[in-house]
């Protein structure tokens, strides 16, 4: 019985310490449900971009001052944007929860923009 008691808490430990290790994002899941495997399908996993680059590249050039856009910059604008929607979302995420809900609405997104001084050239585009 004692083997019982203290195997039951440690299981419990790993499955809490599993899930919270886990980073979000890299679930089976993403590779497209295409059961690849290989290095096609750990390149995919573990892309560094998860936008995709080509049409980050066609929006840059759809600027007039825009002629040329090397990969490298490509690749800079999609890192970056990914990290401004991460950021954004998870300050919007802290009103949604104050609010007792698990989905994001428009109304958390104004509030975040209000509330940090960083999204303050956002303010007013939402409308």
């Amino acid at each position: 019985m004692a083997a019982t008691v203290s195997a039951a808490p440690v299981e419990s430990d790993l499955d809490r310490s599993g899930a919270e290790d886990e980073p979000r994002g890299t679930e089976p899941e993403e590779d497209g449900g295409n059961g690849q495997t290989g290095p096609t399908a750990g390149a995919q996993q573990n892309r560094l971009a998860k936008l995709p680059l080509s049409r980050i590249k066609t929006l840059m050039k759809a600027d007039p001052d825009v002629s040329l856009a090397s990969q490298e910059s490509v690749f800079i604008i999609a890192k970056a944007t990914e990290l401004f929607v991460e950021m954004i979302a998870k300050d919007a995420l802290v009103y949604a929860q104050q609010g007792k809900r698990k989905t994001l609405q428009r109304k958390d997104l104004d509030n975040a923009i209000e509330a940090i001084d960083e999204f303050a050239f956002l303010e007013g585009t939402l409308d």
